[in-house]
Order: C-alpha cells, then sequence, then structure tokens
C-alpha cells in the first residue's frame, strides 16, 4: 500500500515545517502550498487522499479554497477529506467552517497526536467510501 498524500495548504514556514515534520515521521507524503490559489492547483492536478487547510491565508481565505474545491470540475475534490487547520477559535467560526465544505477543523496551536487521530480517521472513512 502507498503511503497516503497528504496536501497542506499553510502560509506560515514554522506550522508548515511541524506538520512536515510530523507527517514524515507517520509515513505520509505531504505535497505544500503556500497559497489558496496555489493549493486549488496542486489539488486539481496532484492525486491527494487529504487536504489540510489554514483558514487565514494570504491570497484567498480557507472558507474560499475549500469552496472552489468542492465545486471543482475534478469530482473527486468533492469527497477528499479537508481538515481546516485555523487560530479562529471565536463563536460561529467552527459552523463557518464546515459550511465551506470542510469536514472537520482543528484549533491551533496544533495537538500532534489529535491531528494524527483525525487524519487517519477521515482517511479510513474516505478509503471506505463513507464520507463524514
Amino acid at each position: 500500500m502507498t503511503a497516503p498524500v497528504v496536501l497542506y495548504i499553510e502560509d506560515h514556514p514554522d506550522n508548515m515545517t511541524l506538520v512536515r515534520r510530523i507527517l514524515h515521521s507517520e509515513s505520509y507524503t505531504m505535497i505544500e502550498a503556500c497559497t489558496g490559489l496555489q493549493g486549488i492547483f496542486l489539488a486539481e492536478t496532484e492525486e491527494v487522499d487529504l487536504i489540510l487547510l489554514d483558514i487565514n491565508l494570504p491570497d484567498i481565505d480557507g472558507y474560499e479554497v475549500a469552496r472552489r474545491l468542492r465545486a471543482s470540475q475534478k469530482t473527486r475534490l468533492a469527497e477528499i477529506p479537508i481538515i481546516a487547520i485555523t487560530a479562529n477559535a471565536m463563536r460561529g467560526d467552527d459552523e463557518k467552517i464546515l459550511e465551506s465544505g470542510c469536514n472537520f477543523y482543528l484549533s491551533k496551536p496544533i495537538n500532534i497526536q489529535e491531528l494524527i487521530d483525525t487524519m487517519e480517521g477521515l482517511i479510513q472513512t474516505e478509503a471506505r467510501g463513507v464520507r463524514s
């Protein structure tokens, strides 16, 4: 079985480095994007199993990225799990994140075990063809 491929869309280098270390230690393959538009392009041109998505990006926000991914011509993007990773912890942000098309969200700072457990659960669910 090949390693799951995770696309991480994140503009902050320290967050990118942390998640890269986590994913590599767990034998995931990681593709990196620093902007929302770059992330959409990579999601549409690469085969990914899961997307980690920062909400606060320099060009378009993560909400818009998720909406565009879900409406993509690449129909598989409608089903690929998206985990929003955000510092936004205000009341109502969770609903806004889920309404944009994300399956789940995690707050920053990232809890490593929670990230791993959430990713594994969503990848296994997607592999079975069940949408969360």
